[in-house]
């Protein structure tokens, strides 16, 4: 895998644009409503600012190496 730096920001419209390609290819539903939390108002920041926390925890956690890809649970608190 090719190592490359990324903002948080880059990286969470990199996430948005990989959506993006996985609903027009499946028409989920969830994936859908997703999308819509995550559109970006002019500051940059998603619709819904829960999802810019959720997401900042997230790449903490990756840059801290907390979070394994392989072995993520799911959160009972999400």
């Amino acid at each position: 895998m090719t190592s490359r730096l990324l903002t948080s920001e880059q990286a969470f419209k990199a996430m948005i644009a990989f959506l993006e390609e996985y609903y027009n290819r499946t028409g989920s539903d969830s994936v859908g409503s997703l999308l819509g939390s995550m559109n970006l108002l002019t500051d940059g920041k998603p619709v819904d600012l829960a999802m810019w926390r959720e997401w900042s925890k997230c790449v903490d956690s990756a840059v801290n190496g907390d979070f394994d890809t392989g072995t993520h649970k799911e959160s009972s608190n999400v």
